[in-house]
């Protein structure tokens, strides 16, 4: 039977056990999809660590090289990474797993609006990521490299590189999900538009404050990640007005078609 566009709709309900269940089956999903991904890249650990290492590589000064300090980080290093690689590349299915738990909880108008928020956050974490690699490393890798005192080589350990690179890696991707966050913060009713547009100078401070804290103390790689934030801001406040827009028509398409009846 259809069902009436006065009546309620009613949401799949289930047990604690069933829960349970589900959830213990979504997360071993998780981890198969995690060890598949993991097995090839162990493999080619020692590649992707090269691959990883490269920004910094290309800027060292002549006659010197990535080092190990500690008699297991040739071989824990790599594999390290060969792991996160295989969490990063496994995390669109990680994700849509935790969709597929949380969907059957959602009403149909509430999955409209939550599955474009969860693509666009995955694509904009990747963007990121992306960000970071290609753009700010080498510039900032290029900037630090040569401030080194005379007399002194940098010769940076490789899981102390690793850290931090992970480190950034995940700060950009977070930092990539601005709009994300806005767009939530006015639909659940937490900030308005306007507010938002009227407080953007407190903004920009407090991104840069950000910024500071989250990359190394050196303007470039700081306004670098400080000036993307800011655009996606306003990219968000855009993007939340035409939402609302949108939301308000259906509704008021929605009304109309309860009057008419």
């Amino acid at each position: 039977m259809s069902q009436s566009p006065r009546e309620p709709e009613s949401l799949a309900e289930g047990t604690l056990i069933s829960h349970l269940l589900e959830l213990r089956t979504r997360l071993l999903r998780a981890v198969v999809a995690v060890v598949i991904c993991f097995i090839p890249l162990a493999f080619f650990s020692n590649q992707l660590f090269t691959l990883v290492a490269h920004p910094l590589i290309e800027k060292l000064p002549e006659g010197t090289s990535i080092i190990a300090t500690s008699v297991v980080s040739p071989f824990m290093t790599p594999l390290k990474l060969s792991l996160i690689g295989g969490i990063f590349i496994a995390m669109p299915y990680i994700l849509y797993q935790i969709w597929a738990f949380v969907a059957p909880g959602l009403y149909k108008h509430e999955k409209r609006f939550a599955l474009p928020l969860f693509v666009s956050s995955v694509f904009l974490f990747y963007a990121g990521v992306a960000f970071a690699y290609f753009i700010v490393f080498p510039l900032m890798f290029a900037f630090l490299t040569a401030t080194a005192p005379e007399g002194v080589r940098m010769m940076t350990d490789m899981a102390n590189y690793l850290d931090f690179t992970l480190l950034l890696f995940f700060a950009f991707g977070i930092a990539f999900e601005m709009p994300v966050a806005i767009v939530l913060l006015v639909a659940t009713g937490l900030v308005k538009v306007e507010s938002l547009r009227k407080h953007r100078g407190y903004v920009v401070l407090g991104i840069f404050v950000v910024a500071a804290f989250l990359t190394p103390p050196d303007a470039i790689s700081q306004t670098f990640m400080a000036v993307p934030m800011y655009i996606l801001y306003e990219f968000g406040i855009i993007l939340s007005q035409f939402l609302g827009k949108r939301r308000a028509a259906d509704k008021t398409q929605h009304e109309a078609a309860q009057s008419g009846e």
